[in-house]
C-alpha cells in the first residue's frame, strides 16, 4: 500500500461547497484554481474577485457556479455512492495528488480503501486484435494477484479486456464523463461489477456530463497520474494511449510498451516508444521488477503555496498588451514568455491569469500557453 503523508487538507462542508463552486465556475482549471486559491487566500476570497479579473481580460465572464448549484451537485452525488474529495483526503489516489494539474476535487465512487493500494495502468488501441486483448488480461490478472490495481479508461479493447478480468483482485475506472454518463454507454455493466466486486471509479467531471472529444486528453492524465507505471499494449500512430504514456514521462511515471509485429498498425506506436526508451514488457515480472524500487515510499503531496505568484495591483495596460502580443496560437514557454516580454513574472502570471478567466488563453503541458 502506498504510504501518503498527513492530509495537508480536509475540508469543512462550507469550504467544500466553495471549491466545487470555483472549480466548476466557467474557465477555471486546476492549475488556475490551485493559483487563486494561494493568492487570495480562499476559494471563497477567490470567487469574489473572478468577475474583476476576467473583465480585466477583456471579457465578462459567463457563469459563475452559485451556492444553490454546488449543494445540488454534492447531494446528488452522495445519492449514487459518490464522495468529492480533495487531495489528501482519504480516498483521493495520493499518486494522483502528486501531479501539478491534480483535480482540486475529485468524484470518488467505490471503497476508498482501494485508491490507497498501489496500481498500474494498462491502456492501448479500442480497435484491439485477439492477441493485444489476451495479453493484456494476461498482464492485469497476473499483476492482481501480485497486489497492483489495475488502473484504465473503460474503454473498448485493451480497457475493457484488462478491467474484466481484474474485476475479483481490483481495479479502477478512470471516467471521461460525469459519473452518470458512462462511455461508452454499454460498459455501464462493467462498470457496476467492478464497484460490486470492492473496485473503484474516478471522475473530475460534473454529473450529467457527457463526455466530449477533448475530455479524453484530460481523462488519460488521470490514468497515468493514479499509477505507479502504464502499460501500453498496443496503440497506433496518434493513438490516445501514447497521450497518456506522454503524461506519464511528465509525471515522472514508468512507461512500459509491449512489442508487436512491425507489420501491425496497432502496435506502430508502442513500438516506437520502445525505440525512445519505454521499458519492453512481455510478462508481469518485466512491471514488477521495475516498480519495486519506489513501492513503500512515502507519497509526499506538493507543498504549492506561492509558486504561482501573482501580483495585486492591475498590470498597466502596455504590459498586458505586451504579453498579448507576444502570444499567438503556437505554444510558448511561461518563462520565455516573461524573458521576451522584460515584464515581472508576478504581472505576467496575472496577466495570463486574466486572459484565462476571460476565455482567450489555453495552458498546456511542461507551462506553455497560447492564445485561443
Amino acid at each position: 500500500m502506498d504510504k501518503q503523508t498527513p492530509a495537508s487538507v480536509w475540508l469543512t462542508d462550507a469550504q467544500r461547497i466553495d471549491w466545487l463552486r470555483l472549480i466548476r465556475s466557467d474557465n477555471v482549471g486546476p492549475r488556475t484554481f490551485r493559483s487563486l486559491v494561494n493568492h487570495y487566500g480562499s476559494a471563497r476570497h477567490a470567487l469574489e474577485r473572478l468577475p474583476e479579473l476576467a473583465q480585466r481580460g477583456g471579457t465578462a465572464i459567463n457563469r459563475v457556479c452559485s451556492e444553490d448549484e454546488a449543494q445540488r451537485e454534492i447531494e446528488r452525488s452522495r445519492k449514487i455512492g459518490v464522495a468529492l474529495l480533495a487531495p489528501g483526503e482519504f480516498g483521493y489516489p495520493p499518486r494522483l495528488a502528486t501531479i501539478d494539474d491534480a483535480p482540486p476535487l475529485l468524484g470518488v465512487r467505490g471503497g476508498p480503501e482501494i485508491e490507497a493500494r498501489p496500481m498500474i495502468a494498462i491502456v492501448g488501441s479500442r480497435n484491439a486484435s485477439a492477441a493485444g486483448m489476451k495479453f493484456a488480461q494476461t498482464l492485469a490478472h497476473d499483476l492482481g494477484k501480485d497486489g497492483f490495481v489495475i488502473a484504465s479508461g473503460l474503454a473498448r479493447g485493451i480497457d475493457q479486456a484488462a478491467h474484466h478480468v481484474a474485476v475479483p483482485t481490483g481495479t479502477v475506472a478512470v471516467l471521461a464523463g460525469g459519473h452518470d454518463k458512462i462511455y461508452p454507454p454499454e460498459h455501464g455493466s462493467l462498470l457496476s461489477a467492478i464497484i460490486d466486486a470492492g473496485g473503484g471509479a474516478i471522475s473530475e467531471m460534473p454529473l450529467g456530463h457527457t463526455p466530449r472529444a477533448r475530455d479524453f486528453p484530460r481523462r488519460n492524465r488521470l490514468i497515468s497520474g493514479v499509477a505507479l507505471g502504464v502499460v501500453i499494449v498496443e496503440a497506433a500512430h496518434r493513438s490516445g494511449s501514447l497521450i497518456t504514456a506522454r503524461f506519464a514521462n511528465e509525471q515522472g511515471r514508468e512507461v512500459f510498451a509491449v512489442p508487436g509485429s512491425p507489420l501491425d498498425p496497432r502496435t506502430a506506436g508502442t513500438n516506437d516508444l520502445i525505440k525512445q526508451g519505454a521499458t519492453l514488457v512481455t510478462d508481469a515480472r518485466d512491471v514488477i521488477d521495475a516498480v519495486q524500487p519506489i513501492l513503500g515510499r512515502q507519497v509526499e503531496l506538493p507543498f504549492h503555496e506561492d509558486d504561482e505568484p501573482l501580483s495585486d495591483l492591475e498590470p498597466p495596460r502596455a504590459e498586458r498588451e505586451r504579453i498579448i502580443q507576444l502570444l499567438g496560437p503556437a505554444p510558448v514557454a511561461m518563462d520565455d514568455l516573461i524573458r521576451m516580454a522584460g515584464v515581472a513574472p508576478a504581472i505576467v502570471r496575472t496577466i495570463l491569469l486574466e486572459l484565462e478567466l476571460a476565455g482567450r488563453l489555453e495552458r498546456h503541458g511542461d507551462s506553455m500557453v497560447s492564445l485561443i
